[in-house]
C-alpha cells in the first residue's frame, strides 16, 4: 500500500499514529507465541527447539564502596572457580562488561563488572535458587559489594 501526503505536521502526526496502529495489530499474537499462549494456526507450524530451562544472569560489580581496590580479573575468576563452578560443573558464561547504577547515597556509579550466565533445567528451580543466593551473598560479603543484581528468565535450550 503506498500512501502520498503533503509534507505538514499534522500529516506526518497521522502517518505515525496509522502505522502505530498497524503495527500494533499484530503485537497481541506476537505476545502470545512468545509465552507459549494460543497464537492462532500458525502457532502449529512453528517448531519449538530445545527443552525448557531457566537462564539466571547475575551482575557482579567490581569497584567497592568502601573506596578499596577494584575486584580483579584473577580475584573474580578464584571467586568463580570456588563458589560457582562446583554448583554449575556443565558450564557457564561470563562477559565483561561496563555498568552503572545509583548508590544509596544518590550517586550515579561507573564500573567494570561481569555478566554471569547460569543454564539449568526448569524442574531444578527450586534447588539453584539457594545455590545462586549463596553466591550473591557469598560476593557481597568477600567483595564489600552493596548488591549482586539478578535477572532470572525461561527459555528453551538446545545443546
Amino acid at each position: 500500500m503506498a500512501l502520498t501526503l503533503p509534507r505538514t505536521s499534522g500529516n506526518r502526526l497521522a502517518v505515525a499514529v496509522a502505522v502505530t496502529a498497524v503495527l500494533s495489530v499484530g503485537a497481541p499474537a506476537a505476545y502470545a507465541s512468545l509465552d507459549g499462549g494460543d497464537a492462532g494456526p500458525s502457532a502449529s507450524a512453528t517448531v519449538q527447539r530445545g527443552k525448557p530451562y531457566a537462564e539466571t544472569r547475575l551482575f557482579f560489580g567490581t569497584e567497592r564502596p568502601d573506596g578499596g581496590p577494584a575486584v580483579t580479573d584473577k580475584q573474580f575468576m578464584a571467586f568463580i572457580d570456588k563458589e560457582v563452578t562446583p554448583g554449575f560443573p556443565d558450564g557457564l558464561t561470563i562477559q565483561d562488561g561496563r555498568g552503572q547504577w545509583r548508590d544509596s547515597n544518590g550517586r550515579i556509579e561507573r564500573e567494570r563488572s561481569y555478566e554471569l550466565i547460569l543454564l539449568y533445567p526448569v524442574g531444578e528451580t527450586r534447588e539453584r535458587d539457594v545455590q545462586i543466593e549463596e553466591i550473591r551473598s557469598d560476593y557481597e560479603k568477600a567483595f564489600a559489594q552493596d548488591s549482586v543484581a539478578r535477572l532470572d528468565e525461561r527459555t528453551r535450550v538446545d545443546f
